[in-house]
C-alpha cells in the first residue's frame, strides 16, 4: 500500500510539473518547459502538497542536457572556445570573488558562523557545496537553503531579463549531428549513460551532466555523428530539471530562516548585477556577444544556464565552457581556501 501511495505521489508531481510547463508555453514565458514546471511545483510543495520527484527524473534531465551540450562541440567550436580562454579564467576568478562578497554579507546580516557563510556563498554545485559543508562542520541546512535560493532566483530572473532585452538568437550555434538515426541514437544513449555512470562511480561532480557531455563531446570532436536527439527530448529534459528544482521546497521554507533567505537573495541580486557588468567588460577582450558573456558569468548552475543558452541561442558551447570550468575550479579551491582563511582567523584571534 505504501509503495502504491509513493507511486501516486510521483505521478501527481509529474502531472503538476507538466501542467505548469504547458501553462508557461501558453503564456509565452521564456524557457517554459523548465520555468513553468519549477514555479508550479515549488508553489504546490510550499503549499503543502506531498508530491515527489524521484532522483532518476533529475538524473534523466541532466543526462539530456549533458548529451545535447556535447553534440555542440565540433572542432571549429572548440577552437572558438580556446580564443576565449582569458575571459573564461576571469569568470573563474570572479566566482571566487563572489564567495568573499557573499560571506561578508551573510556574516554581517545573519547569525551564521564563518564556515556556514563561506560554503553558502561559494558559486559551485549545490550538492558538492553541501558535501563540503558537512565535512567541515558547517550547517548543511543553511548551505542547502542558500544554494536553492540562489539557483531559483537566477533561473527565474535571467530568462525574463533576456526576454525583455530581446537578445534571443544573437549567438546561435548548430550542433554537429543534425540527422536523427535510430540505431545511432540507441548507441549514443548507451555510451553517454555509461559516461554518467562512470562519473558517478568515480564520485565526480555533476556526473549525469559532465559524464554524458564528455562522451558526446569526444564523439563530436572525433567526427563521429551517431545521431541527433529528437526535438522533444530537450523539452523532456527541461521539464525534469524544473520539476526536480521545484521539488526541493517545503511548507516551512520561508518560515525557517527569513533573515538568512533575504540576505542570500540580496547577495544573488548583487552577484547578477556584477555579472552583467563583467560580461560588458569582457566584451572588450572577446569576440563573443555581451549576452553570451553575461550568461557565462551568471551565478547559476551548469544545467540551468546551459538550457538558457540553448533555448535563447546564446553561444551554448562558450556558456557551457564558462560554467564547467568555474564549477570545477570552485569545487577544487573552496575547501582548501576555507582551511586557509580559518587558520588566518585563529592566528589573528
Amino acid at each position: 500500500m505504501a509503495g502504491s501511495n509513493a507511486g501516486w505521489r510521483v505521478v501527481a508531481g509529474l502531472l503538476i510539473a507538466l501542467a505548469g510547463a504547458l501553462a508557461a508555453v501558453w503564456a509565452h514565458m521564456p524557457l517554459p518547459w523548465m520555468l513553468g514546471a519549477l514555479l508550479v511545483t515549488a508553489a504546490t510543495r510550499i503549499g503543502g502538497l506531498g508530491t515527489v520527484c524521484p532522483r532518476p527524473a533529475r538524473n534523466a534531465g541532466q543526462w539530456v542536457i549533458g548529451t545535447s551540450l556535447g553534440l555542440y562541440f565540433t572542432p571549429q567550436v572548440v577552437g572558438h572556445i580556446g580564443s576565449n580562454a582569458g575571459p573564461i579564467i576571469a569568470g573563474m576568478l570572479f566566482a571566487l570573488g563572489l564567495s568573499f562578497i557573499g560571506t561578508a554579507i551573510l556574516r554581517r546580516y545573519t547569525d551564521v558562523d564563518f564556515k556556514t557563510a563561506w560554503f553558502s556563498s561559494a558559486i559551485g554545485g549545490a550538492s558538492e557545496m553541501a558535501n563540503l559543508a558537512e565535512r567541515h562542520g558547517a550547517r548543511i541546512d543553511r548551505v542547502a537553503t542558500a544554494h536553492s535560493v540562489r539557483v531559483l532566483l537566477v533561473v527565474v530572473m535571467v530568462p525574463f531579463l533576456f526576454q525583455w532585452w530581446g537578445v534571443a538568437g544573437l549567438d546561435p550555434t548548430v550542433p554537429g549531428p543534425r540527422v536523427l538515426h535510430w540505431p545511432g541514437l540507441a548507441a549514443l544513449v548507451a555510451l553517454t549513460c555509461m559516461g554518467g555512470l562512470l562519473f558517478m562511480r568515480l564520485r565526480l561532480p555533476n556526473p549525469w551532466v559532465l559524464g554524458s557531455m564528455s562522451v558526446a563531446m569526444a564523439l563530436t570532436l572525433s567526427g563521429v555523428e551517431l545521431s541527433a536527439l529528437p526535438d522533444y527530448v530537450p523539452k523532456i529534459g527541461q521539464l525534469f530539471i524544473g520539476w526536480s528544482l521545484g521539488d526541493r521546497y517545503r511548507p516551512d521554507f520561508f518560515r525557517a530562516a527569513p533573515r538568512f533567505i533575504a540576505a542570500v537573495a540580496v547577495f544573488t541580486v548583487i552577484a547578477l548585477a556584477m555579472a552583467f557588468g563583467l560580461g560588458a567588460l569582457l566584451s572588450l577582450w572577446s569576440a563573443a556577444p555581451v549576452p553570451t558573456l553575461i550568461l557565462g558569468t551568471t551565478p547559476g548552475g551548469i544545467a540551468e544556464m546551459a538550457i538558457t543558452a540553448k533555448v535563447l541561442q546564446l553561444g551554448v558551447p562558450v556558456v557551457t565552457a564558462f560554467h564547467v570550468t568555474r564549477m570545477v575550479f570552485v569545487v577544487l579551491v573552496t575547501g582548501p581556501m576555507y582551511k586557509f582563511l580559518a587558520r588566518r582567523q585563529r592566528d589573528s584571534a
